[in-house]
């Protein structure tokens, strides 16, 4: 990983708020499992010699129960434009698109793309909390 480079700027999000993120990122990406899909027949052993097949019809009611995504969505929908950039060039930080160096050029490219559908966005990266915390990590904070 590479060094962080020395800051000569401050951050306008709150790196706890970053942190609650990262949480409620890996919570969701845990949620379910990848070869988990809806509508689709899975095998579930009772014992060493006993299978049951089960069916399910998607996942409306556990989804319902789990607000996690929709808290992610309404903290992410809740930040100003300068938050909302500076937490999508921390993922873009530490997906490796940027380095901590290039810090400022990250900023002004995500504040570029706006801020309609970051939360959408965001979640749209597999490894969402990884990234977060990577970027963190290689920004120093």
């Amino acid at each position: 990983m590479a060094e962080p480079a020395d800051r000569d700027w401050d951050l306008t999000i709150d790196p706890d708020t970053v942190r609650m993120l990262i949480l409620k990122a890996r919570a969701i990406s845990a949620d379910m499992p990848d070869d988990y899909e809806d509508g689709k027949e899975h095998e579930v052993e009772l014992d060493d010699q006993s299978q049951d097949s089960h069916h399910h019809d998607g996942l409306a009611e556990e989804e319902a129960e789990d607000l996690t995504e929709e808290e992610f969505r309404e903290l992410v929908d809740d930040l100003n434009v300068d938050e909302a950039a500076e937490l999508v060039a921390i993922a873009w930080v530490g997906r490796g698109d940027y380095d901590a160096a290039d810090w400022q050029e990250a900023v002004n490219e995500a504040r570029q793309r706006g801020n309609r559908r970051t939360a959408q966005y965001l979640l749209g990266m597999p490894m969402l909390s990884d990234y977060l915390e990577e970027g963190l990590e290689a920004l120093g904070i």
